[in-house]
C-alpha cells in the first residue's frame, strides 16, 4: 500500500508539479537569453566612395556591405538585393570597372574606390547603350534582375575587349568570340526568374556588334 501511495497522485497535484519543474527550468534559460542578447557596440568607421561621379563619405557600422552602403545610406535603389548570398546576381555593380557582387564584400575594404550602379550608367533622356538595346530587344519581364544584367554585360564587353577567356573560350590566348555560348557563360552569374535570357542574350549581341 506504501508503494502504491507514492505513485497515486491527483490531476491537480500533477498539474501543479508540472508547473513547478517548468518554472524552475524557465530561470535559467530566462538568463540565458538575456546574456545572449548582449551584443557589443559596433564598431564604426570612415568611408569614402566615389559612386557614379561623385564623391561619398560616409560613417558606417564595419559590418555594412557594400550593397547595404549604397541602398540604405545612399539610397540608389537600383541595385538591388535578391538572395543576399551572391548567387543570384541581382547586386552586380560595377567596381573599379570590373563587375562585383555587392552584397558579398564590406564597404569598408574599398576605401577610395569607383563604384558605378545602374543609376550612373544613364540616364532616361541618354541611356547607356546597353540600357537601350535591353529596351529595344524586350531584355526584362518583372525588371527586378535587370540592373545587374546590364552592370553585368557592360562589364562583360569590356572583358572580351581586354581578351580575358571564360570556361568556353577554345583558346585561352587568343581574343575570345563573342558567340552565344561565350555570353551565355559570362552571364551565367545573372539569374533571370522571369526567363528572358534568349532576349538578353540579342541585347548583348546587339550592342557588341555596333561596337565590333
Amino acid at each position: 500500500m506504501v508503494r502504491d501511495s507514492l505513485f497515486t497522485l491527483s490531476r491537480r497535484d500533477l498539474l501543479k508539479t508540472g508547473a513547478a519543474s517548468a518554472t524552475l527550468m524557465s530561470v535559467p534559460l530566462a538568463a540565458s537569453a538575456q546574456d545572449t542578447a548582449t551584443t557589443p557596440a559596433p564598431v564604426m568607421a570612415e568611408v569614402s566612395l566615389e559612386v557614379n561621379g561623385k564623391q561619398q563619405h560616409l560613417t558606417l557600422d564595419t559590418r555594412t556591405s557594400l550593397l547595404d552602403a549604397l541602398r540604405e545610406h545612399l539610397h540608389l535603389t537600383g541595385t538591388k538585393k535578391g538572395c543576399d548570398h551572391g548567387q543570384c546576381g541581382a547586386c552586380t555593380i560595377l567596381l573599379d570597372g570590373r563587375r562585383i557582387n555587392a552584397c558579398l564584400t564590406l564597404a569598408v575594404m574599398h576605401q577610395g574606390a569607383r563604384i558605378t550602379t545602374i543609376e550612373g550608367l544613364g540616364t532616361p533622356d541618354k541611356l547607356h547603350p546597353m540600357q537601350a538595346a535591353f529596351v529595344k530587344h524586350d531584355g526584362y519581364q518583372c525588371g527586378y534582375c535587370t540592373p545587374g544584367q546590364i552592370c553585368s554585360a557592360v562589364a562583360m564587353l569590356e572583358e572580351v575587349k581586354d581578351g580575358i577567356p571564360s570556361l568556353v573560350s577554345e583558346d585561352l590566348q587568343a581574343r575570345p568570340s563573342l558567340d552565344n555560348d561565350e555570353i551565355r557563360e559570362r552571364m551565367s552569374g545573372n539569374i533571370c526568374r522571369c526567363g528572358a535570357y534568349s532576349n538578353i542574350v540579342d541585347a548583348i549581341t546587339d550592342v557588341a556588334g555596333s561596337r565590333a
